[in-house]
């Protein structure tokens, strides 16, 4: 098949996404951008397993009406209800190639009681220090997005940031490259996590000053995201996928 290596890298970062707990079970999915018409997305395959068991062939190229782009993408495969909230912003925001979707239980949690996700944090996490500070929108809304309706909405609350977390239901995170989105999706479950705790001990969220974000350096993609997907599938017990699409 076409994009084998696409496919792998995609197969892998759904079980990156399994093996972090941001996607338990048979929910959620990640796309990649091909080019400006079709992407690879997972799909849900005639012996589905759930995420912590996506194999490259549950990897499928569609067009972003969700129609096979290939002879046989799509004959034993469909394709994700919510596979508009992947469409939508590929058709909106031509700056990102990657975009994940995951239920992390900590980030649903956080936001309904009401913590924002705040950049708490400097150099334990020094991208979703950066994230945070950024701000993370909350599309109000726990509703299925299965049409493009319900799609641009959710697009309109993420607007030009990195992610925005769904009411009840999960987020969506998105990248440059499959690794990027996945690992900005880490960070927020991270800093969910935290807000979580430092809440539950009766502490008080208090972000990061001015002055020491300031001083967070950039260590580069190098760092941040090969040799960080490099760990993430060393978790897996994979070796391969040293490139990043």
């Amino acid at each position: 098949m076409r994009y084998a290596r696409e496919r792998q890298l995609v197969s892998d970062a759904c079980r990156v996404l399994a093996a972090r707990g941001l996607a338990d079970g048979i929910l959620g999915h990640i796309s990649l951008r091909m080019d400006d018409t079709t992407l690879l997305v997972r799909c849900r395959g005639p012996r589905e397993r759930g995420l912590h068991r996506t194999t490259p062939a549950d990897i499928r190229l569609v067009d972003l009406d969700g129609r096979a782009a290939a002879p046989g993408e799509l004959d034993d495969w469909s394709v994700p209800n919510e596979l508009p909230l992947h469409t939508e912003v590929l058709r909106a925001r031509p700056d990102v190639r990657a975009v994940v979707h995951a239920h992390p239980p900590a980030v649903v949690a956080a936001d309904l009681a009401g913590l924002a996700l705040r950049p708490i944090v400097g150099a334990f996490d020094i991208p979703g220090a950066r994230l945070a500070a950024g701000g993370v929108p909350v599309h109000p809304r726990g509703v299925l997005i299965r049409d493009r309706r319900l799609a641009r909405e959710m697009v309109g609350a993420l607007g030009e940031r990195p992610a925005v977390l769904l009411r009840g239901h999960g987020l969506t995170s998105t990248g440059g490259s499959v690794p990027e989105a996945v690992l900005r999706a880490v960070s927020l479950d991270t800093l969910a996590r935290l807000s979580l705790d430092i809440a539950q001990a009766g502490g008080t969220l208090r972000e990061l000053p001015e002055e020491d974000l300031a001083e967070l350096p950039d260590l580069g993609g190098a760092f941040h995201h090969d040799t960080a997907w490099r760990h993430e599938l060393s978790r897996l017990g994979r070796t391969a996928g040293e490139g990043a699409c």
